[in-house]
């Protein structure tokens, strides 16, 4: 994506569609007219991103809202079923939508190639699977990179594995794998700092409730935003609770259409609106009646409103000159009043 381009803003379907198909669909076209660049689905089956296993390592126990799923049962309930990733990329190209996924094995990044997504995303979970980002990145692809549980090391490691493979057009994300993710954890400041350090571009794969965060990243340089997505939080799942619906997520995107359009580009020039308010900015006027010959002082000659007289940056020269006439209080002042020769 180039700098001068707007925004990408991803709606993420992931996990909202509650195991119908229609959902799925009716969220596509829901997030088109939400404002959505592009449509996200996640390509992976609860076989190929874990085990089916209830030992203490597959247990969720760290503070989650998923606390007490094994990892299986979770993407059981989480993932979208493979053989719908050709209707609702169908659907998603008839509304305009760009259509692309997150893969999370092999497997998966040669069934999406097989569909032919223009880019791909890595998760933030995926970011240290290092084999999995060079066989994704081999394929030519812009690479977006969600970097929630990644170290500086963790992130360079995932970049050099792109440049590796060839590809060199990476976005990072700045991103707090918390669900939902407290604004104060949010620490934008990550972007621009990532940007410079790796030379990518950056953006942000947000969690935390409402928009203020995403318009914030806007203003800080980023180029994506992604946030979930959800027809209505009552389909449930396991990403409801911090999923946008509809009507939040056009709001975002307005408020980040508007942050865009005002940070505009450096200029120092002055529209004809801006000449026309200048009226309005200060200047050196006669306060008093003065006569021809009398001594312009601090009380004859004030700075005020409007901008008719001379700028206030000459009243050193002015104050102990005289007069060249007879003017009436309200007159703007101009050299041609003023006998520059003659102060006093």
């Amino acid at each position: 994506m180039k700098k001068s381009e707007k925004v990408f803003i991803i709606a993420e379907l992931s996990a909202n569609h509650g195991h119908n198909i229609e959902n799925a669909l009716a969220t596509v076209r829901s997030a088109k007219q939400a404002g959505a660049d592009a449509i996200k689905i996640q390509t992976y089956t609860a076989d190929t991103i874990t085990l089916d296993c209830n030992n203490e390592c597959f247990q969720i126990k760290q503070g989650t809202i998923w606390d007490g799923m094994t990892l299986h049962k979770l993407y059981q309930e989480a993932y979208t079923p493979w053989e719908w990733h050709a209707a609702i990329q169908q659907e998603a190209e008839k509304q305009g939508l760009v259509f692309f996924s997150t893969p999370f094995d092999f497997s998966a990044v040669d069934f999406l190639e097989e569909l032919n997504v223009p880019l791909y995303k890595i998760a933030s979970f995926e970011i240290t699977d290092i084999p999995l980002i060079e066989y994704t990145a081999s394929k030519g692809k812009p690479m977006i990179m969600s970097t929630g549980i990644a170290s500086l090391a963790d992130i360079e490691a995932a970049v050099n594995a792109c440049c590796r493979a060839g590809n060199h057009d990476i976005t990072l994300l700045k991103c707090t794998s918390s669900y939902p993710a407290p604004v104060e954890e949010a620490n934008l400041l990550t972007m621009p700092n990532m940007a410079q350090t790796f030379g990518v571009k950056v953006g942000l794969s947000d969690h935390t409730m409402g928009h203020a965060v995403p318009i914030a990243a806007v203003a800080l340089g980023a180029r994506v935003i992604e946030k979930h997505f959800i027809l209505d939080r009552a389909i449930g799942g396991p990403d409801a609770s911090f999923s946008m619906t509809p009507d939040e997520f056009k709001l975002m995107v307005e408020g980040v259409r508007q942050a865009e359009a005002a940070l505009g580009h450096v200029s120092y020039e002055l529209t004809d609106k801006v000449l026309n308010s200048r009226k309005f900015s200060r200047s050196l006027f006669i306060a008093q009646d003065v006569r021809k010959g009398e001594v312009f002082t601090a009380t004859n000659v004030r700075s005020v409103r409007p901008g008719d007289g001379l700028p206030p940056k000459h009243i050193r020269e002015i104050l102990g000159a005289k007069s060249r006439g007879d003017f009436k209080a309200g007159t703007p002042l101009s050299w041609d009043k003023i006998e520059l020769n003659e102060k006093v």
